[in-house]
């Protein structure tokens, strides 16, 4: 008996493996970026859509950083390390060898920075950057002039800084997409979302860009269904 079980468990083991459902039980891990002063609980609209489309709790990171003081948050120093800690510990679980990273306001540069940093892009198989300020916000003012705390410093979202001009041109994904609104209160506080004729919450090279009729924040919690889409 005992050898009548070992021969079918041999023969039928590779094909258990192999079968669609094991398969599709492999996903990228996600790691999940907040905005200034927000919390990972900010993302459970996301969250919990993702466990209803077979995630598990383990394949999801949502790294805590910055402080509460919003004009004190940058992309310098202690705010750096939860995302790229969550980063490395996603790549490292990943049954795929990939992630995928999903950042909505500050967080989607400070997670942008982070891959840049790890050199990592090429195990990002999809970046989608929510509401963010890629080419800086218009109330920081342009770098050096006006910058009036961290937020909006070098290391901030003034326009042409260096932390956003070493950005640039990067590609932080083999995928990358953007997420934005005209009416984001944060994005285009001072009536304009344009950055040199462009929407501050564009990628450069990005696969796609969706506008909607959303502000800052509901750009993050009503968008999940589209963001589920740019990461499956």
């Amino acid at each position: 008996m005992k050898t009548i079980t070992k021969y079918l468990c041999n023969l039928l083991l590779p094909l258990l493996l192999c079968s669609p459902m094991l398969q599709a039980a492999c996903l990228d891990a996600v790691v999940l970026v907040h905005g200034n002063t927000a919390t990972p609980s900010s993302w459970s609209t996301t969250y919990n859509l993702l466990l209803t489309k077979g995630y598990t709790a383990a394949d999801i990171y949502q790294p805590a950083w910055g402080s509460s003081c919003a004009a004190c948050n940058d992309h310098n120093g202690s705010e750096e390390m939860p995302v790229r800690t969550a980063i490395q510990h996603a790549l490292a679980t990943s049954c795929t060898g990939k992630i995928d990273v999903i950042g909505h306001s500050m967080g989607a540069t400070l997670a942008a920075q982070q891959i840049t940093k790890l050199a990592v892009h090429n195990r990002v198989d999809a970046f989608v950057g929510v509401a963010g300020a890629f080419r800086g916000l218009l109330s920081c003012g342009v770098y050096p002039w006006n910058v009036l705390n961290s937020t909006c410093g070098a290391y901030g979202l003034s326009v042409g800084n260096p932390f956003l001009n070493d950005l640039y041109g990067v590609r932080f994904g083999s995928r990358v997409y953007s997420i934005k609104s005209n009416i984001d209160q944060i994005v285009c506080s001072t009536g304009s979302c344009l950055v040199y004729g462009v929407h501050s919450s564009s990628i450069w090279g990005q696969d796609g860009t969706y506008t909607y009729a959303l502000g800052h924040f509901g750009l993050q919690t009503d968008t999940a269904a589209k963001q589920y889409d740019l990461i499956k």
